[in-house]
């Protein structure tokens, strides 16, 4: 041990430090034990950032490891800035998704602009081009103005950050639940480019080699963020508004451009953005990922406040910050790219061979710790779980007390009218989606595609999460966000090469709550490896919980696929009159944990449908055969609202002209509402046309194992929907009718009528 820390002056670290620091007096106790004696304020702050959960991990990690995270396909996976998946012609799509969700509770536009700014980071720092962002949301019912100002917030600010740095948002997905009014979710997701040779790690190796710090300058913003991000709420959280970072876009994509210059000029051995945990963060890991240490001088880091402490500096989460280590001898030209980008840098410390982060200010040492323990030495807890109580009471749902729908019509126009399931037309309008010129695909149908240049390859991908599903049965829900989103991507033309999730969780010391995450971990996990996607990154958010209240499990999934042929992309809307509509799949009576009876009955309860992986992996395979034999019009995969609201989505969301349909279906011994409005997945309605009719039936009946389809009727050019429903043995028939005027009214604008906006 050096002496200089030995003769530094008593810590005077009480309980009551230790408290307001996080840590537990066992967790304190591991830090004695970890450094031999008694650490200082200092290191105890830098403790304290490291072994949050939100940089830790440590009550999820022994779970995640039942995530599979190796395939074909797989370039990079989980452990480094963002994970990668082999796209062909050399190259690798990098990509990631992560929550902002305290922050953006405090602070909506800046918390959720910092999301955007932090997810950027991480896909080019491994040395991809961002070429899309996504998004995935959850807010509380619009009915007070606090969850009105929280939606405008995030949105706006999702849209200022993305906007002003020049990649496109094309795509993302919106729930309303009022459990979310004290905790909403941000979850942001991006997607770049990457030649597959030239991706670049959060490595610190050679010792000697020189450390350089590059972007903005340091300020006292987002001091013990991670920590905030680790800890439920209470009605005082707004006073954490100090906490949150301020963003700026403009400087982020100087630093972006600088960044692939190195790249370009090959000056790095590693690259590390500082996000959570800052400076602290960025140092321990890339020291600790390559076995060896770091020396850091805190006196050489750029700062725009007077004062600042080494703790202030360490623990500042201030954005658009690089940590770097630069190939040997190639100091001077790292320096010279920031200079002609106009980006503040400095050589603030070396990479060492023993092990230790080294904190110095100037002659003396302030910190030393290391780096292992701060960076993987935190604990892991196996906490207890159990089922809630209350959790058979949720799931108990008799329909033989539950009324069938009586009035149809009028249950589809409420369906499309709320926020949950009405057009998003108003968010993603802010959104400029067709910035760089990729985007094929615009928000608005089941999957976001955009073109990869120069191959004739496009990427579809997705967001997706049913968190009511999870509350009903977190495993079951788990493994339907995973078929969604594959369904999503197929629907789309793609074939799904892997996944990013954002798992979203409340405070996982209650039995239940942890309980719920091991499930729907387990869900995950079967799911992808049933359908053979990898999980190549991800992200926790626990602690998602106000006054004892936590939101519903939340995991949410983002997806990649690929596009072999631009010819195979394929949207949602029907395309043109007289082209015959198919389901793939059957419909069963699947009315537990859907819309319709949060809408209609008020009511968030019974079993979530059932998956049959099988019957998921032949439809879905079904359909993209069919894709790429070109006999597919369109594709839309049936998911909230069920198939009637997914055959109006079919007609409405056409670019330019709403299309009509005529719709025959066969109740047999089905309740109406489970027929019209249950969700039961693995269920894809198409529309081909008549000359390609016979050619899909066939190949359909051809396919093993055997897949359902119906013939449900046609596209017309008139301004109705109209159903007609046949009884058991057609001895009855139900004639239903909506104008697509009136339809196209409360779905595309529900959800501005209930933010009062003036329509869009």
């Amino acid at each position: 041990m050096t002496e200089d820390i030995k003769t530094l002056p008593p810590s005077h670290i009480t309980p009551d430090l230790i408290q307001q620091h996080g840590l537990s007096e066992e967790e304190y106790t591991q830090i004695v034990t970890h450094l031999g004696r008694e650490p200082n304020l200092t290191e105890l702050g830098i403790f304290s950032v490291m072994w949050s959960e939100h940089c830790s991990y440590k009550s999820s990690r022994i779970h995640l490891k039942r995530l599979p995270t190796e395939g074909p396909h797989v370039v990079q996976g989980p452990g480094e800035n963002a994970g990668a998946v082999d796209i062909g012609d050399g190259l690798a799509a990098v990509f990631k998704m992560e929550s902002h969700n305290h922050p953006s509770f405090i602070e909506p536009f800046q918390g959720a602009a910092t999301g955007v700014g932090g997810i950027l980071r991480d896909i080019f720092t491994m040395g991809a081009r961002p070429i899309a962002l996504l998004n995935s949301l959850r807010f509380g019912e619009l009915d007070t103005p606090h969850n009105r100002h929280l939606v405008k917030g995030v949105v706006s600010g999702i849209s200022w950050y993305g906007n002003c740095i020049g990649v496109p948002t094309v795509g993302g997905e919106i729930t309303f639940n009022d459990i979310y009014s004290k905790n909403p979710l941000v979850n942001v997701f991006c997607l770049g480019i990457v030649k597959k040779d030239r991706l670049l790690r959060g490595l610190a190796k050679g010792a000697g080699n020189q450390v350089l710090y590059i972007g903005a300058k340091t300020g006292r913003d987002g001091i013990h963020g991670a920590t905030m991000a680790s800890d439920s709420f209470d009605d005082a959280s707004e006073k954490k508004r100090p906490n949150v970072q301020v963003g700026d876009p403009f400087l982020e994509k100087l630093l972006l451009e600088a960044c692939l210059e190195f790249l370009e000029q090959d000056l790095l051995i590693g690259i590390q953005d500082m996000g959570a945990a800052g400076l602290t963060s960025s140092s321990c890991e890339m020291a600790s990922r390559s076995g060896t240490g770091i020396e850091l001088d805190v006196a050489k880091v750029p700062r725009r406040e007077p004062d600042m402490t080494p703790y202030d500096v360490l623990l500042s989460e201030s954005q658009e910050r690089m940590l770097l280590v630069a190939q040997p001898g190639k100091e001077d030209a790292v320096l010279a790219v920031c200079r002609k980008w106009g980006i503040d840098a400095a050589v603030v410390g070396r990479v060492t061979d023993d092990g230790v982060l080294r904190i110095r200010e100037g002659d003396q040492i302030v910190a030393e710790i290391p780096a292992d323990a701060i960076a993987e030495g935190a604990p892991r807890y196996d906490r207890p779980s159990a089922p809630p109580q209350y959790q058979e009471i949720l799931q108990a749902l008799n329909l033989d007390t539950l009324p069938d729908v009586k009035d149809p019509v009028d249950a589809l126009l409420q369906l499309l009218d709320c926020p949950t399931i009405a057009s998003k037309r108003w968010v993603f309008r802010q959104y400029d989606y067709m910035v760089g010129t990729n985007t094929v695909v615009c928000p608005g149908s089941d999957a976001a595609v955009v073109r990869i240049k120069e191959t004739g390859k496009a990427l579809a991908m997705t967001t997706d999460g049913n968190s009511r599903y999870c509350l009903l049965h977190p495993y079951m829900g788990g493994g339907l966000a995973v078929a969604e989103a594959a369904r999503n991507l197929v629907c789309s033309g793609a074939k799904p090469l892997g996944a990013t999730d954002c798992l979203n969780f409340g405070n996982p010391e209650r039995p239940d709550i942890m309980w719920q995450f091991i499930m729907a971990v387990e869900g995950i996990a079967d799911a992808c490896r049933a359908f053979d996607i990898p999980i190549v990154s991800g992200n926790v958010s626990l602690y998602n919980e106000t006054n004892g209240l936590s939101i519903y499990p939340t995991p949410i999934i983002g997806m990649v696929g690929l596009i072999e042929r631009e010819d195979d992309i394929t949207t949602q809307w029907f395309k043109q009159p007289g082209d015959v509509v198919v389901l793939l799949g059957e419909t069963r009576e699947d009315i537990g944990g859907t819309e319709y009876l949060k809408i209609m009955h008020s009511r968030e309860q019974g079993m979530p449908p059932w998956l049959d992986v099988e019957r998921e992996q032949a439809v879905q395979q079904c359909a993209l055969t069919l894709i790429q034999k070109g006999w597919v019009q369109s594709a839309h995969d049936c998911s909230e609202g069920g198939l009637l609201v997914t055959l109006a989505e079919c007609c409405l969301t056409h670019p330019s002209t709403p299309l009509g349909a005529t719709i025959t279906l066969s109740q047999e011994r089905l309740r109406l509402d489970a027929l019209l409005f249950g969700e039961s997945p693995s269920r894809i309605v198409l529309s081909v046309t008549e000359g390609n009719l016979a050619h899909v039936t066939q190949c359909i009946q051809d396919m093993e194992p055997k897949v359902p389809m119906s013939l449900l009727g046609h596209v017309t050019d008139t301004d109705t929907l109209a159903v007609t429903v046949q009884g058991e043995q057609h001895a009855t028939a139900r004639h239903l009718s909506w104008p697509i005027t009136d339809l196209a009214d409360r779905w595309h604008n529900g959800l501005t009528r209930q933010l009062g906006i003036e329509h869009s």
